[in-house]
Parts: C-alpha cells; structure tokens; sequence
C-alpha cells in the first residue's frame, strides 16, 4: 500500500531492531519526498527505504541496533540491498522483497 504524503499512515511506523527472520509482510509503503519512500513491515517496522536515483528506485535496507542505532545497509532485508525498481508499487515491492 502506497500512502499518500497528505493521509497518516494506516499502521504505526515504528523504528527499532527487528529480529532475523521472516518479515510481516505485505509491505507498507510511505512516501518521504518525491525520491524518498520509506519501507515498513506490515506491523510497522521499518526495514529500509526506496530511494530514486537516476531514474530508477533502489531499495536500500535499513537495520536498527538494539539500543535503537541505524545500521543502513543491514536488517532483515539485507540481502535485497540495492534491488531496483521500475516504480514504487506496493505489491511489486513486497513480493519480490518477500518473495520465496
């Protein structure tokens, strides 16, 4: 689900450690800026964002220390860092940050 920058988000953001594992999905999308929008779990939990560069978004993984520190490049999506996408689709984004 794409929000719109107008509208609060439907979940409640939250920005802490997420533990390895599966991630809740689907995934939320939550626009920033015309070339930021953040990514969260469906519970919530920021785990990164799309961010527009040269035309083209790319997902970059966000992680969180447990004492609440950013760790860009980490989290549970870490290995989908730098995955580009043609638009910021919701169900796009989701099934192939998820996917099997």
């Amino acid at each position: 689900m794409l929000q719109s920058p107008s509208q609060p988000p439907v979940f409640q953001p939250t920005f802490s450690h997420v533990p390895p594992g599966p991630v809740a999905g689907p995934l939320q999308l939550l626009p920033v800026n015309a070339t930021v929008v953040a990514v969260h779990t469906a519970t919530g939990a920021h785990v990164g964002s799309l961010k527009k560069v040269g035309g083209t978004w790319k997902f970059k993984a966000m992680g969180y220390d447990a004492a609440g520190g950013m760790e860009p490049g980490h989290g549970p999506l870490t290995d989908q860092h730098n995955m580009q996408f043609d638009t910021p689709d919701a169900a796009e984004v989701s099934a192939r940050l998820l996917g099997p």
